[in-house]
């Protein structure tokens, strides 16, 4: 394969484009690519409080992307947005998954029924379309052995997670029998640039960064030693645009994630080490995250990176230095 920057440059150039949820972090960060590679983009977003979908997000390629302010569940909306394009990012949806808890039905409306309403208009409307869903590594629930590979056993423990994987097999259905190109990414944790910082339901590193921004003290549940795998929003919004343009992958579930495992405490000191300020507190685990922890978490990323060509180019403290460097410029946009 060529490089992956003339790879984009030659397979995104002319595209039609839309992204559903582009508003927010990953969905906007993916926007700014496409646009730097001609990508004809419509953005679809219906600014859901408190999702962290935001119009400053888009500074830099406004005029040059189309935004409509819509909901997903619309079936006559997107209708009409799925028709003649070429690819279409299924981003929307609700992204806490101790809200999920508190309100399923909610999460069950945006995380499945919308999604469903969007993939019986492409089947209807744009079968020829590709079609890629933002999934969660929390779809794994309890992990019995890491890296985690995509056939580690499906064990959701909140209704987020469970909707997710619910979804996926929607996708696996329509990819099955209707013939429809789709893509799943069961994606770690991620954090950076554009993404919302006013609590801390989601994107748990920003919300860390903020505190130690203002000062002030980060809490870490139990000893701090629990492994997750932390990915830089450039790192993903390449994965998923890179594997959206190559043409014989289709019906298949990536992991994507940095696929190294960092301790909780060691992103905490990162945090504070790069901001200069900040404390650090240990406290017990609240039961509301007790039982749901899943365990450590590694990505294994085996199978996207040779299918692909795509690796992660930061690492954790140089994608935590960026994200600090983007919010100094832009806090008061985003907290």
């Amino acid at each position: 394969m060529k490089s992956k920057k003339e790879y984009l440059q030659k397979n995104i150039k002319g595209k039609k484009v839309l992204i559903t949820g582009g508003l927010g972090m990953i969905g906007s960060n993916i926007a700014h690519k496409l646009v730097l590679n001609g990508a004809d983009v419509t953005i679809v977003d219906a600014m859901i409080e408190p999702f962290g979908a935001n119009l400053f997000n888009l500074t830099g390629i406004r005029e040059k992307v189309t935004v409509n302010i819509a909901d997903i569940r619309d079936i006559e909306a997107m209708k009409v947005l799925v028709k003649d394009k070429d690819i279409i990012f299924n981003l929307a949806g609700q992204i806490s998954h101790n809200d999920s808890i508190e309100n399923p039905l909610l999460d069950a409306d945006l995380n499945y029924i919308g999604q469903l309403k969007i993939m019986e208009q492409v089947r209807k409307y744009n079968p020829s379309a590709r079609v890629l869903f933002a999934g969660s590594r929390l779809q794994f629930g309890e992990i019995n052995k890491t890296p985690v590979k995509e056939d580690h056993v499906l064990s959701p423990r909140t209704p987020y997670a469970f909707h997710k994987t619910v979804t996926e097999k929607m996708y696996e259905f329509y990819h099955d029998v209707h013939s429809i190109s789709t893509i799943v990414f069961r994606i770690a944790n991620p954090y950076g640039i554009r993404a919302q910082m006013k609590h801390s339901k989601y994107c748990i590193v920003n919300y860390f960064l903020r505190l130690a921004m203002e000062d002030l003290e980060i809490s870490i549940f139990g000893d701090g030693q629990q492994l997750r795998d932390y990915i830089y929003i450039e790192d993903l919004a390449e994965a998923m645009i890179i594997t959206s343009v190559i043409k014989n992958i289709s019906g298949e579930v990536f992991n994507v994630g940095s696929g190294i495992g960092t301790t909780f405490k060691e992103m905490v000191e990162c945090v504070v080490e790069i901001v200069g300020k900040g404390s650090i507190k240990y406290i017990p685990w609240p039961d509301s995250y007790l039982n749901v922890e899943t365990g450590d978490y590694i990505s294994d990323i085996t199978k996207i990176v040779a299918l692909t060509n795509w690796r992660p180019k930061y690492n954790l403290q140089s994608g935590i230095k960026n994200t600090f460097n983007f919010y100094q410029k832009y806090a008061k946009h985003y907290f």
